[in-house]
């Protein structure tokens, strides 16, 4: 396709599509398209006038290569991509706002004046019907403002004023269903499901396959802690499946042969295999905007006292008009005071104050399901870290594997690796990249295989018993023994590595040492906390107390609590909340899902497992904790924002009422800057940013 390059420096290039107009569809393609390319990192379409904006990083010579070959009809564009972009949206809300401006423009200045007072009266039946209806529930409220200070102005033959009036109401309306609707649609684009690898079965084998592979009609096996890709109905197996993020209940839901199951949820116990019915991403999406707008409990509690607030300062403007009636004994002064009304700003600059904080959040890799929860973490005072995958490297590697049989340490690592693929811990990780490394393949040599959350894994390998797992696991619950002559090589493990025991028959037969080393902006991130204003700083771990011990002391953290099983954690945080505390919870594993559940956030690293982000009411996707400190940084931002704009409010609003009750200024100039100010207020509500560190 023919282009011309407007704009090129190192890293960015600016092109122009030769074409007369761009569709949103062909938009959405071309964005897609260049998306796909190795070495882009961003780009923006702008359909108005055709043009792309690409950020790179390499050569520009493929991608213009690309761009060359490019043809809207040769690209599959996705589903879920056109019916989320956010593209039409866009576009059909500037059509309202041009002909919303068009018609006040045409009524005013080329409309016969007796028509336009016709016209005007017949407009203000609408909101004065809206305001009646208000009263007719009991219900004094902005709709009545609205239908008061309109209905006057026409009473009194004051048709300009109503109109300017009206006018100003509708172009409020558009903004603030515009700006809401497009600020719910950036967050759920953010919370999209977006799963990359999935198990199907073929020919009674389990393959694990890229999942963009996946077509209608295949099976999809999910194993318990993972989530569910697709939309589709159960074939095999029982599970305990957790739809919260879909449905809400609060509860795991039971699912067995001819369920159906739904995209985003995720398996807490069992296993299934799903017959796929839907491999869009477009349901997931819709769901999740849908639990964005209907879900009141995610509002902080900051954000729900400015809107009852504003209800309630209703009353209060018809008690000042009434005052500026009986003081000045002047209907222009009086309704000056009826065309200003706070809830308005209070109902639009909150929400999108605390929707700006999350858009905030994303654009840094963190997820944030809710205000709530950006409020929580503002006020929160304990902060508890699991260890494994969380304070310690997101990939540990195993350094060596000490056999206590006769098998060799390949054969026993083939057999590890084939028991730990199936679960997404990063131990788990760490056996399976080895074997890969040492290029073991291995085809599934066992039975159905059972994960015992924070314990280990048991299945069995013809008539022999297998389990791997921690000590307290494999010796304490499994009962199993050393071979006397192997006594001595086992207690000279190494100390400062992590151990994975694996036992057949209840004999041990291998131990697998792994390092997992502290990560690298741990402490620092620790101190930064501290500075933050948390004060108490917890480290939780199954280790040993002597590993903890040594790990504690490089982190600085004010406690540490070592042997510690799940419900240890929930109970932790369930004491410091009875003590009047607010607790946040870092995991990355099954096993932190009861306190990530518990705490007043829970906060999941995302390349833990699928349960815990599921579960958590904050992901963080970037790999490094840096991301917690930009996190309570931005929380801390938003209440501040919210205050500010509350007093903002109420000066900018109390100011016009004063002068209007003064005569300084006309009823509509008084409606002008109100609405003026409430749309500012709006916008900078979008746009603040978080003071760098």
């Amino acid at each position: 396709m023919k282009f011309i390059i407007k704009h090129n420096i190192e890293g960015r290039l600016r092109v122009h599509m030769s074409q007369p107009r761009m569709s949103c569809r062909q938009a959405d393609t071309l964005q897609y398209f260049l998306e796909q390319q190795e070495g882009v990192e961003k780009v923006t379409v702008y359909e108005q006038t055709c043009d792309a904006v690409i950020l790179y990083h390499g050569g520009q010579e493929s991608l213009i290569g690309a761009l060359r070959n490019f043809h809207y009809e040769t690209v599959e564009l996705p589903d879920s991509v056109s019916s989320s972009s956010g593209r039409e949206l866009n576009a059909e809300y500037k059509q309202k706002l041009v002909g919303h401006v068009a018609k006040r423009l045409f009524t005013r200045y080329l409309l016969p004046a007796p028509l336009r007072s016709v016209y005007t009266a017949w407009k203000s039946l609408h909101y004065i019907k809206e305001g009646l209806k208000c009263l007719a529930k009991g219900q004094l409220q902005v709709p009545v403002l609205d239908g008061t200070a309109i209905g006057v102005s026409v009473l009194r033959g004051d048709f300009n004023t109503a109109g300017s009036v009206m006018f100003l109401l509708g172009l409020g309306d558009i903004l603030e269903e515009w700006t809401h609707k497009k600020s719910v649609g950036d967050l759920a684009r953010s919370m999209s499901l977006n799963v990359g690898k999935v198990w199907i079965k073929q020919d009674g084998q389990e393959i694990l396959v890229d999942s963009a592979s996946v077509q209608a009609g295949d099976h999809v096996v999910v194993h318990m802690g993972n989530v569910i890709p697709f939309d589709g109905e159960v074939t095999e197996g029982e599970a305990m499946v957790n739809q919260a993020s879909m449905t809400g209940e609060s509860q795991p839901v039971r699912k067995t042969t001819d369920s159906y199951v739904y995209a985003g949820t995720v398996v807490e116990e069992g296993e299934i295999t799903v017959l796929v019915r839907a491999v869009g991403g477009a349901t997931k999406y819709e769901k999740i905007v849908e639990m964005i707008e209907d879900s009141q409990k995610l509002k902080s509690a900051v954000e729900s006292r400015a809107e009852h607030l504003a209800d309630r300062l209703v009353p209060y403007t018809f008690l000042g008009t009434g005052l500026a009636w009986l003081l000045t004994r002047n209907i222009t002064r009086t309704l000056s005071v009826l065309m200003v009304d706070f809830s308005c700003a209070l109902k639009l600059a909150m929400p999108l104050t605390v929707l700006t904080a999350i858009r905030e959040a994303n654009a840094a890799k963190i997820t944030v399901k809710g205000g709530k929860y950006l409020e929580a973490c503002a006020e929160a005072s304990t902060i508890v870290f699991d260890k494994t995958g969380t304070l310690t490297k997101a990939q540990p590697t195993v350094k060596c594997v000490e056999t206590f049989g006769k098998q060799n340490e390949d054969e026993m690592l083939r057999l590890a690796a084939c028991l730990e693929e199936h679960f997404p811990h990063s131990m788990a990780k760490a056996v399976v990249r080895a074997a890969k490394e040492r290029h073991l393949e291995h085809e599934e040599m066992h039975s159905k295989v059972a994960y015992i959350v924070a314990h280990g894994i048991a299945s069995h390998v013809g008539e022999k018993r297998v389990v791997i797992g921690s000590y307290h696991f494999v010796f304490e619950d499994e009962k199993c023994q050393i071979r006397p002559e192997y006594q001595k090589r086992f207690d000279e493990l190494p100390l400062q590595y992590s151990h994975l025991y694996l036992a057949i028959d209840n004999m041990l037969e291998a131990v697998i040492c792994i390092e997992d080393p502290v990560r690298d902006e741990a402490p620092e991130v620790i101190r930064k906390l501290r500075r933050e204003g948390f004060d108490k700083i917890v480290m939780m771990t199954g280790d040993s107390e002597r590993t903890a011990q040594a790990i504690a002391g490089q982190l600085g953290v004010d406690e540490f609590y070592a042997e510690v099983l799940p419900e240890d954690k929930a109970a932790f945080i369930k004491k410091e909340k009875e003590a009047g505390r607010k607790v946040i919870m870092v995991g990355d594993g099954i096993n932190d899902s009861p306190a990530l559940s518990e705490a007043d956030v829970g906060i999941a690293i995302s390349d833990g497992a699928e349960l815990a982000r599921e579960i958590a009411d904050v992901t963080v996707a970037a790999d490094s904790l840096r991301e917690l400190v930009f996190l309570r940084q931005l929380s801390r931002e938003m209440l501040r924002r919210i205050h500010s704009n509350y007093r903002a409010i109420l000066g900018i609003n109390g100011s016009l009422i004063a002068a209007g009750v003064a005569g300084l200024i006309q009823p509509t100039t008084s409606a002008l800057l109100h609405n003026t100010s409430t749309i500012a207020l709006s916008l900078k509500s979008m746009t603040w940013k978080v003071p760098e560190d």
